[in-house]
C-alpha cells in the first residue's frame, strides 16, 4: 500500500493588526494542524478580551512560532518556499 505524505502548512501572519482575524485564523490552523507563524508589531495584545473570543481559547492547541520582525523570520526560514498574499499585491495569486 502507498503511503501519502502530508506536508505541514505554515501560516504566516505579518503585524497583524485584527484581533479577531488572528483570533479566526489561529482557531483554524488549531484544527487543521497547521503551524501559526505572528510576525511583530501586532496591533493587539495577544490578552485581548476580540482576540479571546475569537480563538484564544485554542492557542494551547497551535503549534506556533513568534519573531521580533519581518527580517528575523526571512532570516529563520531563508531556505523555506515562501507565497505571499496580501489585499495590496500587484499579481493575482493564479498568475504566478
Amino acid at each position: 500500500m502507498n503511503e501519502i505524505k502530508h506536508k505541514t502548512i505554515n501560516v504566516c501572519l505579518i503585524e497583524p493588526e485584527i484581533p479577531q482575524n488572528t483570533g479566526n485564523i489561529a482557531r483554524t490552523c488549531a484544527v487543521t494542524g497547521a503551524r501559526l507563524h505572528l510576525v511583530k508589531p501586532f496591533g493587539f495584545e495577544l490578552d485581548s478580551a476580540k482576540l479571546k473570543r475569537a480563538g484564544l481559547d485554542y492557542w494551547d492547541k497551535l503549534d506556533i512560532t513568534y519573531y521580533d520582525s519581518f527580517a528575523d523570520f526571512l532570516s529563520i526560514n531563508v531556505d523555506k518556499p515562501l507565497l505571499f498574499f496580501s489585499q495590496k499585491g500587484k499579481n493575482m495569486f493564479n498568475s504566478v
